[in-house]
């Protein structure tokens, strides 16, 4: 909630020689720290998270609020291909996806061998050095091509060994190395033409602009007569009107 000034609390602070573009800073600095204080209650909340309880993967990724690191960080996908791979169930929890064991571990279509090396092979695909590269359209399609035809060779190779034994799993193969291309693919397509390292240069221009605007906008705060205050920026009045609350 915002501070709220009686007309006295006002009156008192411009007899102490502060003026209306003050106050309202120093309205605005403590909201700020209010606010601040507000993330820290989230931030210790996720505590709890339900998701907390989940199915481990290798892939589990820290939840982050940079925009660039989220950006970057490809282990959520591998995360979600982990699961898949080895059959765990998602379910729905309190707005978060909650990954469970099969109940019927039996019909996972690979074993841990087959989920392992899987997984090994996407790794060396899902990655920063490729969504920041500079492919072709020509190129991206000869690469996910080339890529198809080798996981399906590999799977179809190592069927009984991936622990695709019976008939009924075996109906999963096509699907299984469709996923799989596409999520390849889906990387590349995001480094045609080097758009994902364009996009995430301009998304640090603007970044480091908005706060070399903020720094120097709190260094030169003015007065009403437009000259820099140097004086007045060490003690926030609001401080004092806020602690009679």
């Amino acid at each position: 909630m915002g501070i709220r000034l009686s007309q006295k609390d006002v009156e008192d602070l411009k007899r102490q020689g502060y003026s209306d573009r003050e106050i309202h800073q120093a309205m605005q600095e403590i909201e700020k720290e209010e606010l601040s204080g507000s993330y820290g209650k989230v931030q210790q909340q996720r505590g709890n998270d339900p998701r907390q309880n989940s199915q481990l993967s290798s892939f589990s990724a820290k939840q982050e609020d940079n925009l660039v690191r989220w950006q970057l960080e490809l282990n959520d996908i591998l995360e979600r291909a982990e699961h898949i791979l080895r059959g765990d169930v998602p379910k729905f929890e309190d707005g978060h996806i909650i990954w469970e064991k099969n109940p019927n571990p039996e019909n996972n279509p690979l074993n841990a061998v087959g989920v392992q090396e899987i997984m090994k092979i996407l790794s060396l695909y899902i990655n920063r050095n490729k969504v920041l590269s500079d492919y072709t359209n020509k190129e991206i399609n000869f690469k996910v091509f080339d890529f198809g035809r080798a996981v399906n060779n590999l799977i179809f190779m190592r069927d009984f060994e991936f622990g695709m034994d019976t008939e009924e799993k075996r109906k999963n193969y096509e699907m299984l190395v469709t996923e799989l291309k596409d999520i390849v693919h889906d990387t590349y397509k995001r480094a045609l033409d080097g758009a994902e390292k364009r996009s995430l240069r301009e998304m640090i221009s603007v970044t480091q602009a908005t706060n070399t605007n903020a720094q120097l906008g709190a260094n030169m705060q003015l007065n009403d007569q437009g000259i820099p205050n140097k004086e007045r920026g060490l003690l926030n009045p609001m401080r004092y009107v806020k602690g009679k609350y």
